[in-house]
């Protein structure tokens, strides 16, 4: 029998043991539950989570970082390059996104002593914050703690109480202190505002222009020292042209980077803020087209944002080059032409007025501009006359223009049901109750001339041309009576002319198209809906009349006119085209409410004005080896565009040419317009037929030239039937 004291030690002891294995199994379950809740979690994590977080990894350290690559090249229809892109050495400056602006200033210190750059771009502003950069302390010492506590006591959030207190350090630096700067700081300045004029890990060029071998030799040299970090030397480009041709357009440089009205639109189309864009003509209407596809790399991060890696993504590819209907051996060939002709004018006499000439050439099958020019003549700095390009007037530039557009007024006459084929009228003077309107080539008041359609196209009546417009508004003419016509009778007309391209866009691919000026309706004065059908009201730009004699000449089919026939993949060599990615097909815009029995009789009417007995271009034109058809026509207006001049109001003469070559199956419409030709409203010069002439013979010319066959060998059968229909 055990001693009661060991009996107690030992329950104590059995007592204990027990505890500490509840107390075990306890720790035990707690870890379990506490691994399992840590498994579910990382299941959850990984299985359910997964994705999101990748992507949330993918976003914070696989950065893409865009560079820019060449822009697409601009051919003419031969292949000859009008707009190319000059490789040209250049320095750039790529921040990471944990660089500090201090960090920046350094560089920029390093790099300034390698390369030489200009200080005309820095600003006031950069001025003063890279002073106050300079000496912090003593900058933001100027303003007083009262200064201070009035700005904080504002009303206004964090941001704007800092923004507000920066402008007053601005102000409170004086031009003296401003002056301290020196050269070298000063270009220091320069380099640092190119650096910090992008975002994070996009290049930012710091300069392109005039970078001499030395400079990106040393450069180059130095690319892995760390007092140049992020600086790298690349080939840029630059955009050169071959031609003057203002249509062709113009691009911002790297400096200008994306204008600042067009900023989101762009930023918003992956564009950098630094990028080179197009600003006018075909350069900003084929955009898209001619930027090309920028390459792209990522640059793998830590987690401290350091760049650890670059990856390429996509190596991006050349803008699209564009290919012109115009062949530049005609362009330049109708330019000198034109030119020529506007110094001689303007070398005569009454030509105060004189300033500007347009000549549009197109295709009336396909809608393809063949040629475009616009001259301007004036006076240099000097006093010297000088003529630039003006092409983008044949699109902007509208003026009256007279008998040209008799052959719409015909033609809807016949498709208002007003006249028929043949129908002749009486060519008299039409003395109405306030006044007397008249042909130009019938003054007599009492001269009365029998006239068909046809004639009355050939020798340009005008009387013709205001019975028709009469009965389109329910009039009759009475002799000494008045007559009266409503807005809808405008409307009428208008409609008509607005099937052949006449007071409305022509669809020309180019930007900022004008569609000319509709004169008021005055129901006090109904002898305006009489010049409207002669072309004495409304204004049209050359354009406008190229397409309307084009839609004649194509059997009353409109085309839409169009300058860039292809898009080609980027060319290899910069010389030959790349392969065909897109032809611009033909485009009928509308066919006009007129049958072909109609169109043909104004063609006939047309075919007279050049070789009828009394065909205003018989002087010009009658004697060609290839047949043509057109109308000429003169507008007497008075000079409103400039009311400082002495000039103004004065008395002029606009005159303006149309036609079609060859007569039978066209290939070519033409428009010719010289506004304020003379002062002298009974001498007029024929400036504009010889320009008509000309450039019809020089199309011929060089495409004789092109077939190895003579003009007269080409169009000798369209000649002999349409002598045998006359």
């Amino acid at each position: 029998m055990k001693p009661p004291q060991k009996r107690q030690v030992t329950q104590a002891k059995s007592k204990l043991k027990s505890h500490m294995v509840f107390r075990m199994n306890i720790l035990f379950f707690s870890i379990f539950l506490l691994f399992s809740v840590l498994i579910l979690r990382l299941g959850y994590l990984q299985i359910v989570k997964g994705e999101d977080f990748a992507r949330a990894i993918a976003r914070t350290e696989e950065v893409p970082v865009n560079t820019s690559v060449p822009r697409g090249r601009i051919f003419d229809s031969e292949g000859r390059v009008q707009v190319d892109n000059e490789p040209v050495n250049a320095i750039t400056y790529t921040a990471m996104q944990t660089t500090k602006r201090d960090e920046m200033l350094d560089v920029a210190k390093e790099l300034a002593k390698l390369i030489e750059k200009e200080t005309d771009r820095v600003t006031l502003r950069d001025k003063q914050d890279y002073y106050i950069m300079l000496d912090t302390e003593a900058a933001t010492a100027k303003v007083t703690d009262e200064e201070r506590a009035a700005i904080d006591n504002e009303d206004i959030t964090e941001k704007e109480k800092q923004q507000k207190l920066d402008a007053l350090i601005r102000e409170k630096i004086t031009d003296k202190e401003l002056e301290s700067l020196t050269e070298e700081q000063l270009e220091v300045l320069a380099i640092f505002r190119e650096m910090t004029s992008g975002y994070a890990l996009s290049p930012q060029i710091i300069k392109n222009k005039d970078v001499t071998p030395e400079e990106f030799a040393r450069v180059s040299e130095r690319l892995t020292d760390p007092k140049l970090n992020g600086v790298n030397t690349i080939t840029d480009w630059k955009r050169v042209k071959s031609s003057d041709l203002t249509i062709l357009g113009s691009t911002t440089t790297p400096e200008q980077g994306i204008p600042a009205s067009k900023l989101d639109y762009y930023l918003a189309r992956d564009y950098s803020r630094n990028d080179r864009v197009g600003t006018s003509f075909l350069e900003q209407q084929y955009e898209e087209v001619l930027q090309g596809q920028k390459s792209v790399v990522k640059n793998i991060t830590d987690g401290r944002g350091r760049v650890i890696d670059t990856v390429p993504v996509d190596e991006g590819q050349p803008g699209k080059d564009l290919v012109l209907a115009m062949d530049t051996e005609l362009q330049s060939s109708l330019e000198d032409i034109v030119e020529d002709h506007l110094r001689e004018l303007k070398a005569g006499p009454n030509s105060q007025l004189v300033r500007d000439a347009y000549l549009v050439m197109m295709d009336p099958n396909t809608g393809e501009v063949l040629s475009m020019v616009g001259k301007q003549i004036g006076k240099d700095e000097d006093g010297k006359t000088v003529v630039k390009d003006y092409s983008f007037g044949a699109i902007t530039s509208a003026y009256p223009t007279g008998s040209v557009v008799k052959g719409a007024t015909l033609l809807t006459g016949y498709a208002q049901d007003v006249i028929e084929l043949n129908q002749v009228m009486i060519d008299e003077p039409l003395q109405f109750a306030n006044e007397v309107k008249r042909s130009l080539f019938n003054q007599s008041l009492f001269n009365r001339v029998p006239l068909t359609d046809t004639q009355a196209l050939e020798v340009s009546s005008n009387v013709y041309m205001f019975k028709i417009a009469l009965a389109i508004s329910g009039n009759t003419y009475q002799y000494k009576r008045g007559f009266s016509v409503d807005a809808e009778d405008y409307n009428t007309v208008r409609n008509s002319f607005a099937q052949f391209g006449l007071g409305v866009p022509t669809g020309v691919d180019l930007p900022n198209e004008g569609s000319g000026f509709k004169g008021k309706f005055l129901e006090s004065e109904p002898g305006t809906f009489l010049n409207l059908a002669i072309g004495q009201y409304d204004t049209y730009t050359p354009m406008q009349l190229a397409q309307y004699i084009s839609t004649i000449a194509n059997d009353g089919y409109r085309m839409e006119p169009h300058i860039v026939k292809e898009i080609r993949q980027a060319s290899s060599d910069g010389k030959t085209l790349g392969p065909v990615e897109t032809v611009v097909e033909p485009k009928i815009l509308n066919r006009i409410n007129n049958t072909q029995e109609e169109i043909d009789q104004v063609k006939k009417g047309m075919r007279l004005v050049y070789t009828g007995s009394r065909g205003s271009a018989r002087s010009y034109f009658g004697d060609t080896d290839y047949t043509a058809a057109g109308k000429t026509g003169t507008a007497e207006i008075e000079y409103y565009d400039d009311p400082e001049s002495p000039f103004y109001t004065m008395d002029s003469i606009n005159t303006a040419h149309v036609g079609f070559a060859p007569y039978d199956d066209p290939q070519i419409a033409y428009a010719v317009l010289i506004p304020y030709i003379t002062t002298n409203t009974k001498v007029v010069p024929g400036t504009t037929h010889k320009i008509a002439r000309a450039a019809v013979d020089k199309y011929f010319e060089l495409k004789a030239k092109t077939n190895e066959e003579s003009p007269s060998t080409i169009k000798a059968p369209y000649k002999e039937k349409n002598d045998e229909a006359e």
